[in-house]
């Protein structure tokens, strides 16, 4: 992206609407280092999820004092409703048992990891890798008046990627934060922050976005 588009479409974003802040499944399931090693990711692999959840704690806190809306987007995986093309895909039978699925609602698993909503934001829980599907968060965003939104959170080629995906096909401007997500090698996250700046988002870095925040807020005031 040359630096005159970025210019362009950072402007262009106040004739949009209010941002929001999604983030997206940091949880103790996609997010423990213990549990996460145990599944065979390396160091390197397990540095870049906390450096992103780090950067996307910073970013929850900025956002909050730019009186930016944080939508916290959260797998909560229900039993009695399996997700049968998830079980198919792993076991090859649509009916086996899911009882290994992350994020089982009600669960350790299913927690925040490293941050956490206020009582006073807005939750949307999922089913599947979309935030988008099957939920409210499009009438969430709609209620908020949101013109375009800000995206952190785990992990970069899944529930990121499938979120922003839509989000795009919901008409939203988008702008990932490429140090406030990660995947569990430098590849995956590479090559879905590559698909997303080529198909459905802007990326760029945390301070990138505060500084929108910011320039947004004195443009409303002087105004």
């Amino acid at each position: 992206m040359s630096d005159e588009l970025a210019t362009v479409r950072a402007e262009a974003l106040a004739a949009t609407g209010s941002p929001a802040l999604l983030v997206i499944d940091v949880q103790r399931d996609f997010a423990d280092p213990a549990l996460l090693a145990s599944w065979g990711v390396d160091e390197a692999g397990l540095r870049s999820v906390a450096d992103a959840i780090s950067r996307t704690a910073a970013l929850v806190t900025a956002a909050r004092e730019a009186d930016v809306p944080v939508v916290w987007v959260e797998l909560a995986y229900d039993t009695s409703r399996p997700w049968r093309a998830s079980a198919w895909l792993r076991t090859g039978s649509p009916d086996s048992p899911t009882g290994d699925f992350p994020c089982v609602q009600g669960t350790p698993g299913a927690e925040w990891w490293g941050l956490s909503p206020l009582p006073t934001e807005l939750r949307v829980r999922k089913r599947f890798y979309s935030g988008f599907a099957g939920t409210g968060l499009a009438a969430v965003l709609d209620e908020l008046g949101t013109g375009w939104l800000a995206v952190a959170g785990l992990t970069t080629e899944c529930c990121v990627l499938a979120t922003v995906t839509d989000a795009a096909q919901h008409d939203y401007p988008v702008i990932v934060a490429r140090d406030a997500t990660a995947a569990y090698t430098a590849e995956l996250h590479e090559s879905a922050l590559a698909n997303m700046a080529l198909n459905s988002a802007d990326v760029r870095s945390g301070d990138e976005i505060e500084a929108l925040w910011g320039a947004l807020a004195a443009e409303a005031v002087t105004s």
